[in-house]
């Protein structure tokens, strides 16, 4: 497309939301990687929450949750999601909708021994989603995972990334008068090439 450039430029969108990342890296102030995960529960009734995303790699977008959360539990039975990224600092956003499936061998475990003891044990001791009576149970379960797994706990089997593979992804950046720059990717299969549009603000 003739006019896409600058900011926009490249035929690939994942490449170009690993670039705009990496800029929003030196502006956003708190966590410039947060996302608003979108999933649809079994009556297709949607969730949205705030998660981390931990990778951008060619073919997707990894982050890392507890499978039986509710989260993991939507996504593992639908195999979808979606998510929006915002840096207000840039004024710009990412849209993406795609397939997903669960990274859970030598890359999760990397990236599980990479996180703080706490954070490590903190994944053991979280039935996360489940009700909790109280912090302090929260705080003895903790402590029992402590007494269990010593300093170095291994990854837990309920515990790894999902990769999102996108089918189609928005790229949208803030114009003067509210007239804003929107590109739309799209692709009926992940293996296919992308097709981009401009569209309407």
């Amino acid at each position: 497309m003739s006019d896409r450039g600058g900011i926009f430029a490249g035929e690939d969108p994942i490449a170009v939301a690993r670039r705009w990342l990496g800029e929003a890296e030196a502006t956003e102030p708190n966590d410039p990687n947060a996302i608003a995960l979108a999933t649809v529960d079994a009556q297709g009734l949607p969730n949205v929450r705030m998660v981390l995303l931990k990778e951008i790699e060619a073919d997707g977008f990894i982050f890392y949750t507890n499978y039986g959360s509710a989260k993991g539990q939507e996504i593992e039975a639908s195999g979808k999601a979606a998510f929006v990224m915002h840096w207000k600092s840039l004024r710009r956003q990412v849209r993406v909708r795609g397939l997903t499936c669960r990274e859970s061998g030598s890359q999760a475990d990397e990236y599980f021994a990479s996180r703080s003891l706490q954070s490590r044990l903190g994944a053991w001791a979280s039935r996360q989603s489940e009700p909790l009576s109280s912090r302090a149970r929260l705080v003895a379960e903790v402590a029992k995972v402590t007494a269990a797994q010593g300093v170095t706990p291994r990854r837990p089997p309920f515990w790894g990334g999902i990769r999102l593979r996108p089918l189609e992804m928005e790229l949208w950046a803030d114009g003067a008068f509210r007239l804003h720059d929107r590109f739309r990717w799209t692709r009926r299969t992940v293996e296919e090439p992308w097709e981009v549009q401009r569209l309407y603000p």
